[in-house]
């Protein structure tokens, strides 16, 4: 049976969610590999909305058990909160839910060096959520990070707490003019979290392997998307982790050879939260329309998304770096109604035409794009199920952007609710 791979094909927000919700159903094992609450996945199932940051929202299938991978860094407040907001309406949460020992946690200091660290850039910030992401990521490659099964031995996590607050207190004092940390009231904060947690805490690797081994259906989810990858997105305004298909390799303990399937998912135009270069943004009444009609805020933090046109060069380095066997299209009602759609080809930089990612950040920000005017549908496109019954607009458009992203689109949505959808190609 297979394993497949969702990925974010832009920068994040392409609507990961409802394909990990649908494809689900038919998966035994729903695994999430990197990123932390600084992501959020919204689902809307029977008109209701579930908003979800660090659980894989595979949770909202009894069947289905839920796995948060080393890969990933775990703020435990928030992790209990969506526990209890989930059991509240009426969701299991118990041994559905497993998290990997080696996963790194997120700590109070984290989040006061990553605010202000922020706020010492000023007009050059990255434009992080403020929420520790990064900083705990920094202490995982400096080797002096907390991970999650570390809350299972209390002596040996005040020892670390101890030895990390050398080092904090002195950057809190001396650099950012802020107070010190209290070992003791972390302790006694993050032994708390532990007490709620500690049922979950498994090691996640083993029960993957022997799932793969028994032929079971296994769904890898990141958050955010391959342009916000640390190595392969628009450095530095990127995400501190891989958010790219290896990314699940490396995030979850799972071989190259075991991987079946790359689903790429892909919004019909472009979006992107927070600072760095755009190249297809719209900042006019369309751009305006497209926000609204699509409701494009953070699902984590309400910030407004930047919008544009389709950037079908950042889609065939997608195609590239996560080698993609299809896409799913979202969101393609959202264009309904204008009169021409544009799609980005190409780039134009000091006179010579680019058909690949410009890497270098000089490049980037000053590139002019190249476009393709298409012809926009009237009718509407919601809810429609079969392809043939799509205006022949909109046909032609999917058609033209697999041709010029290379792969085959598997999966049309058409709408925000679980059953608008366009299922041309099964994953499982």
């Amino acid at each position: 049976m297979p394993t497949v791979i969702v990925v974010g094909a832009q920068w994040g927000d392409e609507g990961k969610g409802k394909l990990v919700d649908v494809l689900t159903e038919k998966a035994d094992i729903v695994a999430r590999y990197q990123g932390g609450h600084n992501a959020g996945h919204t689902v809307v199932i029977n008109n209701e909305k579930y908003v979800l940051h660090l659980i894989p929202s595979g949770i909202l299938h009894k069947n289905t058990v839920c796995i948060i991978g080393n890969g990933v860094v775990v703020e435990p407040a928030a992790l209990i909160e969506e526990i209890r907001g989930l059991q509240k309406r009426g969701i299991k949460v118990g041994k559905n839910l497993l998290i990997s020992k080696n996963a790194h946690l997120i700590m109070p200091y984290h989040i006061a060096l990553d605010s202000a660290g922020e706020k010492m850039r000023g007009k050059k910030c990255i434009g992080t959520t403020g929420r520790g992401i990064g900083p705990t990521y920094v202490d995982k490659m400096a080797r002096t990070g907390i991970r999650v099964g570390d809350l299972l031995h209390p002596d040996f996590f005040m020892e670390k707490i101890r030895t990390n607050l050398k080092q904090v207190n002195f950057l809190m004092k001396n650099l950012y003019g802020s107070r010190a940390f209290s070992a003791g009231k972390i302790y006694d904060e993050y032994l708390g979290y532990a007490n709620v947690l500690k049922n979950h805490i498994a090691d996640t690797d083993v029960l993957i392997d022997d799932a793969v081994s028994l032929k079971k259906n296994l769904l890898l989810e990141g958050a955010q998307g391959t342009l916000l990858d640390i190595d392969h997105g628009t450095y530095p305004y990127v995400t501190s982790s891989s958010s790219t298909a290896g990314g699940a390799c490396t995030g979850l303990g799972i071989g190259p050879t075991k991987i079946s399937r790359v689903l790429g998912v892909v919004k019909a135009y472009t979006t992107r939260v927070g600072s760095g270069p755009f190249p297809t943004e719209l900042s006019d009444a369309t751009g305006e329309e497209i926000r609204r009609k699509g409701s494009e805020f953070g699902a984590t933090t309400g910030r407004p998304r930047r919008c544009g046109w389709l950037d079908t060069v950042i889609l065939r380095h997608a195609v590239m770096i996560n080698g993609l066997t299809g896409i799913a299209l979202t969101k393609l009602d959202i264009l309904d109604g204008l009169e021409t759609i544009k799609i980005c080809t190409a780039y134009k930089y000091k006179g010579k035409i680019y058909s690949h990612f410009l890497k270098e950040l000089e490049a980037f920000e000053v590139c002019t794009p190249v476009y393709e005017e298409m012809k926009g549908w009237k009718k509407s496109t919601l809810g429609i199920k079969e392809f043939r019954k799509l205006p022949k607009e909109a046909q032609v458009y999917i058609r033209r952007i697999e041709e010029l992203v290379g792969v085959k689109a598997d999966i049309i949505s058409t709408g925000r609710k679980r059953d608008e959808l366009i299922t041309i190609r099964e994953q499982f």
